[in-house]
């Protein structure tokens, strides 16, 4: 059995070394537009899982202004049919201007460490470096004989579906679990893994009106806006907190001028629930939104029209067999440590989403944090960037350890 006093003193004297990889990764603005910048993290997280033995792939987003997907692998040696797939991503949500706006940058404050990326998600990153590395040192059979396959994300702010299919094609066989190093949750000292995400269907509102003249013509003109306006109520309206369905307007555009009635007004927007009931019926009561509208040219009773079109979705993780499966299996590991462990049903997405219909998967994984997508601080300290808490690194990296020995030690998938 694993000595957890030999476990905590090896990552502790790896941490100094983990944090040195973090600060080089966020002083890399790797916004997901900035392709260049995204590409230049992934040839330094090459460089970092190199003395690990890991070769690196790229491939290309199939967006041509988005960085190369990364993979890494370490294959296994020997017999045994046994592999794990860890999933983190390169691309953070901040372009360099905001960040030199905000002077928003690596800044170390006591147990915090501000900066781009260091929660969301290059701690995570250096999370997977610390694990791997404990296990190679200290259970070098196991680490050999397994086959690591490490999948980082180059759009995930803009969940990117190629990535996902990605994922799923090269997983291996034998491939036990999923692991996502997203930050932990935390309630009080209690760390808090995902085991839900709610799924995400972005929907576009098109009403078609009648332009006119708004002094001299005004009754022949059927207001798209208006049209507009009284459809996304209802939509809003579909909103029903007791089913975690939430349904946000986010875009509106319309009109050409104060002088014109407008023939044509769009709004974009999302809704997200946790259960696929749920998802589905909200997106059958959204679609069934078009059709006639009720604003009408007072002339000759013209009648504006609604569409209404799914222009993307990300399907719900829902709560599962195979997720409980592995929580069960880190709260295990937690009791071994002292550490207590529960899951948490999250409302944000992330690559998670794409994988736990194929293969067994939980998230969470990473050290804990605060603010995320956040860059600004002010002198009151009412709003304060993205950070990660340096104390968080050790005591998780040793949770994982132990949970993934025990992921690798059960007789099956």
């Amino acid at each position: 059995m694993l000595n957890a006093d030999g476990l905590y003193r090896f990552l502790e004297g790896k941490l100094p070394a983990g944090l040195e990889w973090l600060r080089q990764m966020v002083q890399i603005n790797s916004w997901t537009e900035n392709r260049a910048g995204v590409n230049r993290l992934a040839a330094l997280t090459s460089e970092c899982f190199a003395a690990l033995g890991f070769r690196a792939e790229s491939v290309p987003s199939v967006q041509p202004a988005y960085g190369d997907h990364l993979i890494l692998t370490r294959a296994g040696e020997g017999p045994t049919q046994r592999a794990l797939a860890l999933v983190s991503h390169l691309d953070t949500v901040f372009p360099p201007e905001e960040e030199a706006r905000n002077g928003f940058h690596w800044q170390p404050d006591g147990d915090r460490i501000f900066g781009p990326g260091t929660h969301d998600i290059k701690g995570g990153t250096v999370m997977m470096w610390l694990v791997l590395g404990a296990l190679r040192e200290l259970e070098p059979e196991v680490f050999r004989q397994t086959t690591w396959r490490l999948f980082l994300n180059s759009s995930e702010e803009t969940l990117s579906h190629d990535f996902g299919a990605l994922c799923r094609a090269r997983l291996d066989a034998g491939t036990r679990a999923a692991l996502v190093f997203e930050a932990e949750g935390r309630r009080g000292s209690v760390r808090r893994l995902v085991v839900a995400r709610k799924g995400r269907g972005v929907w576009r509102v098109t009403a078609h009106g009648r332009g006119a003249h708004a002094g001299g013509k005004h009754p022949q003109g059927a207001n798209a806006i208006v049209q507009l306006a009284r459809t996304l109520d209802r939509a809003a309206a579909l909103t029903d907190y007791g089913q975690d369905l939430t349904v946000n307007v986010g875009l509106v555009r319309g009109g050409a001028g104060l002088n014109r009635v407008p023939h044509e007004a769009t709004a974009e927007g999302e809704f997200r629930a946790f259960s696929p009931k749920v998802y589905a019926e909200a997106q059958a009561k959204l679609l069934a939104l078009g059709g006639e509208g009720e604003v009408a040219s007072p002339l000759d009773g013209y009648r504006c029209r609604v569409s209404v079109e799914l222009v993307s979705e990300s399907p719900p993780w829902a709560r599962n067999a195979g997720t409980d499966a592995l929580l069960a299996v880190w709260q295990a590991a937690g009791a071994e440590l002292g550490l207590e462990v529960e899951g948490e049903e999250r409302g944000g997405l992330s690559d998670g989403n794409f994988l736990w219909q194929s293969v067994p998967t939980i998230d969470g994984l990473g050290p804990h944090g605060d603010h995320d997508h956040c860059s600004e601080r002010s002198a009151d300290g009412s709003k304060l960037p993205e950070y990660v808490e340096v104390s968080s690194f050790v005591p998780k990296a040793a949770l994982n350890v132990v949970a993934i020995l025990k992921v690798l030690s059960a007789g099956g998938s």
